[in-house]
């Protein structure tokens, strides 16, 4: 069975993975690559890579390609940590030639620790993604924190994204819910963050800039842009202001070990950047226990 549609001038410009999945619908990533490498889909008769940009009148043609099958046929094949990497490769939002973006899970570590059994550069250097190369993580992001989070494809990528997070040129919107009303509604926290380093105490100054987007007397929803990249600043931040996060197990208030929500309700919201002159900006959607916490909290996120 073959099944053809020819590029009209609306999608001139537009990578053909997500040409794709706007005439199709939601087709993991490593499905569509797949696809285009054994031939089960071409252009103009040929193999191009998912990251190509089609022209008018283009001919793209589908070889028994019938991806809810192709789909069921691989569940039934996966093994737990394949379950992982499909359930993260849904949650792409962008996949290049360079990098990919991705909306990460609560409860999953972005690399190996002692305490970690899986984590992100594991897990993705077993996918299709990566194939040909490995992951390089370029940023941190706490396990049990949600949301946008970048894994370079190549060396000179991974030097270049981690140049422009130590020199803070990459901005960063992160969310919280937090105990209790906040006084102010906008701001700066400018703090002397203590920490261990091999038993040696180390302070080091924070920089956060903040601002209240709703709130009532029990709890608040706060956006934060750090310009200091410190160790789980946000969270020691709003602890000492006598705010933690709900879900926060390490930094929370007396007043706040009652009813303690199972996940962090920090979520790495959007993170913008440019490279040789090209601007790039990642926002990640909202996970459903941080929209049903606002609900239940009486909080309202505009976007």
């Amino acid at each position: 069975m073959i099944r053809t549609f020819i590029v009209d001038k609306m999608d001139v410009n537009m990578r053909i993975d997500r040409l794709l999945r706007s005439k199709l619908g939601k087709i993991p990533q490593s499905l569509i690559e797949k696809s285009l490498r054994n031939g089960k889909i071409k252009l103009n008769k040929k193999k191009v890579k998912s990251s190509y940009k089609v022209n008018s009148n283009d001919k793209i043609e589908l070889f028994n390609f019938d991806f809810k099958e192709e789909i069921i046929q691989k569940k039934i094949k996966y093994k737990p940590s394949d379950e992982i990497i499909k359930s993260n490769e849904d949650l792409i939002i962008d996949n290049n030639d360079n990098f990919i973006v991705l909306n990460k899970s609560s409860g999953i570590s972005v690399q190996g620790g002692t305490k970690s059994k899986k984590n992100l550069v594991d897990i993705f250097a077993k996918s299709e993604i990566f194939q040909g190369t490995k992951p390089y993580s370029v940023h941190r992001l706490d396990k049990d924190t949600s949301g946008v989070f970048i894994m370079a494809k190549n060396r000179e990528t991974a030097q270049l994204l981690t140049s422009l997070f130590r020199l803070r040129k990459v901005h960063k919107t992160y969310l919280a819910i937090c105990h209790g009303e906040l006084e102010k509604n906008s701001g700066e926290w400018n703090d002397d963050l203590l920490r261990h380093d091999n038993g040696k105490r180390i302070i080091e100054k924070s920089k956060t800039i903040y601002k209240v987007i709703d709130k009532n007397s029990n709890s608040s929803l706060v956006e934060m842009k750090p310009i200091t990249g410190r160790k789980h600043q946000l969270r020691k931040q709003l602890f000492n202001i006598g705010h933690s996060i709900y879900g926060d197990q390490k930094y929370r208030s007396l007043s706040s070990t009652k009813g303690i929500n199972k996940n962090l309700m920090l979520h790495s919201y959007e993170i913008k950047f440019m490279i040789k002159g090209n601007k790039y900006t990642y926002k990640a959607l909202l996970p459903e226990y941080f929209k049903k916490l606002l609900k239940i909290k009486r909080l309202s996120f505009p976007n």
